[in-house]
């Protein structure tokens, strides 16, 4: 069973960091900034692995992505592991539920900007 973690490890925040700046730079981000709320497995990546799975949040969504980071004479590269992306062209469906705090102040700043808010619960999809 995946084991899904609000609390980025010390050890692992540099590279979750160029994981983050990396995506936040390429043309998926669409101009918003994301920052990471959650990571999957994560004892995988402090065990070696070099693929990091993040729950990124941003604007109005948070999505789960697969990076591949690895360090290179002092320096990061990182490049998507989505395998299912470039296989069928679109999104994937998420399979996990954001962490609890993804969204914490996301109601309180809508409720602010209209006068009602419609939340919808569809599971599978966030």
């Amino acid at each position: 069973m995946r084991q899904v973690s609000d609390t980025i490890p010390k050890e692992l925040a540099p590279r979750v960091d160029a994981a983050v700046a990396w995506f936040n730079a390429s043309a998926e981000s669409e101009g918003e900034t994301f920052q990471a709320t959650g990571i999957l497995d994560a004892d995988d990546a402090l065990q070696g692995s070099d693929e990091l799975q993040l729950v990124l949040c941003g604007g109005d969504r948070c999505e789960q992505h697969s990076f591949l980071v690895t360090d290179s004479a002092g320096t990061w590269f990182v490049e998507h592991a989505d395998r299912s992306w470039g296989e069928f062209g679109e999104a994937r469906q998420a399979d996990l539920d954001p962490p609890p705090g993804a969204r914490l102040h996301w109601l309180d700043k809508s409720l602010l900007q209209h006068e009602f808010v419609l939340l919808l619960f569809y599971r599978g999809f966030w």
